[in-house]
């Protein structure tokens, strides 16, 4: 399934050019009262959901998925996990860069290590990017984002697809300068996750997947997720042996090279095989 957050926090199955609006099968979620888990429920009980989905789609209303608002399709991650210098490529290109690299050490991901980005910083296609230190650069960077399904500690590699509820597109926009990543890269809107989460069943090989970035018709980052030195089951093998992953955490998995300065006024649209593509404006904060 294709499951989108749009409008007023509805919830919609892509279907072609349309949106099925199944909010009503939300009611199958339980409902919390103080102190409110520390996960997405709507991810945890993603099974359940989609089961009450199939149930009531074909009478469910439409509305035409053009000009709709799209949202995060993950409302409430507990941790947004980032894989720095996760492609040969770009690793090369931030060594070669100053502009890039600001005289700090730079090493490959396995002694980098990854870093958390603040949830507060994740908005859907449709908000756009809300560009701040407009005297310095603000780059895109493209990835495949990974939503975590069920908790798991300490997984191994051989089983960690069984913990992935599905994936989008990611964008994690960074402010270049010298003070650390998770900073540079937390400001609000500097994560945008969609257009919508394609459920695992309908993805279940994200490991050879064209990707792509244009800014304002130009092409500026072209790869295929077959290029990343640590996959999807290595990251989540590599984030759980440091955290317990939760449903909705989100595990953004590297960018290729091409990274590249953006300004207010720019028009980003980024597309990954077997998701799909989405546009998002960049304004000033």
């Amino acid at each position: 399934m294709k499951l989108c957050r749009f409008g007023n926090n509805q919830l919609g199955l892509v279907e072609g050019t349309q949106i099925r609006d199944v909010s009503a099968a939300l009611d199958v979620l339980p409902s919390h009262r103080y102190p409110l888990p520390g996960h997405d429920p709507l991810i945890a009980h993603l099974g359940e959901l989609m089961a009450r989905i199939d149930a009531i789609k074909e009478q469910a209303p439409t509305v035409p998925l053009a000009g709709a608002q799209l949202l995060s399709p993950v409302a409430n991650p507990g941790k947004i996990i980032a894989a720095p210098v996760n492609y040969v490529k770009h690793l090369q290109e931030v060594l070669d860069d100053p502009n890039l690299h600001h005289e700090m050490r730079i090493n490959h991901i396995q002694r980098a290590g990854l870093f958390l980005k603040a949830p507060s910083s994740l908005v859907g296609a449709d908000a756009g990017i809300a560009l701040r230190k407009l005297d310095r650069r603000n780059d895109h960077e493209v990835e495949l984002a990974v939503v975590i399904g069920k908790q798991g500690n300490n997984i191994r590699r051989e089983d960690a697809l069984d913990y992935v509820a599905g994936y989008c597109i990611g964008l994690d926009i960074t402010i270049r300068g010298p003070e650390e990543r998770s900073l540079r890269k937390s400001p609000d809107s500097y994560t945008v996750l969609g257009p919508w989460l394609v459920t695992a069943d309908e993805l279940p090989d994200a490991s050879s997947l064209d990707l792509e970035l244009s800014v304002n018709g130009e092409t500026r980052q072209q790869a295929n997720t077959s290029d990343l030195i640590l996959g999807v089951a290595e990251l989540i093998e590599f984030a759980s042996s440091f955290y317990t992953l939760h449903p909705g955490d989100v595990i953004i998995t590297g960018t290729p090279e091409g990274v590249g300065p953006l300004v207010p006024g720019d028009v980003m649209k980024a597309s990954i095989e077997g998701i799909g593509s989405m546009q998002v404006n960049v304004r000033a904060a």
